[in-house]
């Protein structure tokens, strides 16, 4: 009994204090919850902008060690726009001295246990992880600046695929309503200053 009291003290103890700090510094009466510390924009920048090399070579070591990256075009192969030629062969590295065939006579246990599945098939994190949000490439971004005004450039981070592994851009829209038409975009991108231009008489308004 005294030894439960003697550990559940210190507990009781600790909350109280904690009860007591809370309720000597109210929240103000404009306020619904209680802001948390933050740093200056400008200085959370400067940071950031300070370790973008570093995150750029990290996640670039980590696609070269996962995936071959090499730009190996299928010959008369392209996507469904025409303008961009699909990438040749598997790309995920295969753990030293295994093969697809090694790999497939093995049982599921067996490779869990021997640690063989390749990494290539694990979850590619976000180029920064902490951080998240969307990332654009290089030719969307200089599009969109070109088409809207508007720029997606991130400064704490670039996208991490090279461009011979991404989709065509611009991307190719086929209707299903109109499969006769084909690729409506005319190889242009679709934004909020031609799509009426380009969309008038084929889809609803």
């Amino acid at each position: 009994m005294s030894r439960i009291f003697n550990l559940g003290l210190p507990v009781l103890l600790g909350a109280a204090t904690f009860t007591l700090n809370v309720a000597s510094d109210p929240l103000p009466p404009d306020l619904t919850y209680r802001p948390l510390p933050s740093l200056p924009f400008s200085a959370v920048k400067e940071t950031d902008e300070a370790q973008k090399p570093a995150v750029t070579q990290r996640q670039r070591g980590l696609l070269e060690s996962r995936y071959d990256l090499a730009d190996r075009p299928m010959p008369g192969v392209m996507m469904s726009g025409g303008r961009k030629a699909v990438q040749e062969g598997s790309r995920v590295k295969l753990p030293a001295g295994e093969t697809w065939s090694s790999l497939a006579a093995k049982t599921p246990q067996e490779i869990r246990d021997r640690g063989l599945l390749p990494q290539g098939f694990l979850p590619l994190p976000h180029v920064k992880q902490a951080a998240g949000g969307q990332v654009f490439p290089e030719s969307e971004i200089r599009e969109i600046g070109a088409d809207e005004g508007r720029d997606l450039r991130r400064f704490d981070v670039d996208f991490d695929l090279p461009d011979h592994l991404t989709p065509e851009f611009p991307p190719p829209i086929f209707l299903t309503t109109h499969p006769e038409l084909g690729d409506v975009s005319r190889g242009d991108l679709l934004t909020i200053r031609n799509f009426y231009e380009y969309m008038n008489g084929i889809i609803t308004p």
